[in-house]
């Protein structure tokens, strides 16, 4: 009855979406075990394969915490960041001048607005073909990782035949879309993936201080805490209801994976992904049955 109820936020929304919540407190496994975990769950679609995009810089941050408690890297390392350094979205990217910041302020500004000039400068210091071996080692084998935002920028031009952004942005509105969704962008096979369930099992990890050393574990749920985007899966929850979370956003997916933790100490690892029939990025509707849906959910487990 509760999957449901959410298939029906999602229609009223005009969407279609994929739906894990589990009950942290209740699930087993640890790091590495490859086990799936016995907790309490509301599922829907929850092993599809999805595009995940900027929710990937959830393991970027955490490989990075890890590093730095390892002292592999001193979080307070200057980056220069220039013109050839910026990607589209927020943070950074959006600066006209040359900018100086440290490792651990990439970290932040890649979680708290998604920055993908911050999260591209960060994984070239982290090491790339360091992601995939971290999901293998949390028992993550559906995780894929396919570079990061500078490579999907890359094959979203040459996809489109552009040369530069300028040329993508002048082009892109011209498609048709199923040309649109004929992108590699939007093929789970071709660009970084995962599923409802094994992003929910990637929180719990770091929830549980499962994931790394405490500390760097604690890091990452501290920049998680810190995003300043609202309208997904907070807009669900009251006030007093604390909410970490991190989207992922490209035309017609709307995406938000997070940890919803209750005053009585109730936590519930949620990840919802959605998918509508309209390629606009910005829908406030969709955000707010996504939080809609996470209530719904976690209000299940709770009435046990």
């Amino acid at each position: 009855m509760v999957a449901e109820r959410i298939v029906e936020i999602f229609e009223q929304a005009g969407v279609t979406g994929c739906l894990h919540v589990v009950d942290l407190d209740e699930v087993g496994g640890g790091a590495g075990s490859g086990e799936p975990g016995g907790g309490r769950e509301v599922a829907l679609r929850a092993d599809e394969q999805v595009v995940i995009a900027s929710i990937f810089k959830v393991l970027l941050v955490l490989e990075f915490a890890r590093q730095v408690v390892a002292g592999q890297l001193d979080p307070r390392e200057r980056v220069l960041v220039t013109a050839a350094d910026r990607l589209g979205g927020w943070g950074i990217a959006g600066c006209a001048d040359d900018a100086e910041v440290s490792l651990r302020d990439l970290a932040y500004f890649a979680m708290s607005v998604s920055d993908n000039t911050a999260a591209d400068l960060l994984l070239r210091r982290v090491g790339a073909d360091v992601l995939p071996m971290l999901a293998a080692e949390l028992g993550l084998p559906r995780t894929r990782i396919v570079g990061g935002p500078r490579q999907l920028v890359e094959t979203m031009l040459a996809d489109v035949g552009a040369r530069t952004e300028a040329d993508f942005a002048r082009i892109f509105p011209t498609l048709p879309p199923e040309r649109i969704r004929a992108m590699r962008m939007f093929d789970p096979a071709h660009t970084t993936s995962s599923t409802a369930r094994e992003i929910t099992r990637l929180l719990g990890l770091i929830w549980r201080d499962e994931a790394g050393p405490p500390e760097a574990c604690g890091m990452v749920r501290g920049w998680m805490a810190r995003q300043l985007f609202w309208t997904r899966l907070a807009s669900g929850f009251p006030p007093g209801v604390r909410v970490a979370g991190k989207t992922g956003t490209l035309p017609g997916l709307h995406l938000e994976a997070g940890v919803v933790e209750h005053p009585d100490g109730g936590r519930y690892a949620v990840a919802v992904f959605v998918r509508a029939r309209q390629l606009a990025t910005r829908r406030i509707d969709v955000d707010l049955a996504m939080g809609q849906a996470a209530r719904t959910a976690v209000e299940a487990l709770r009435a046990g």
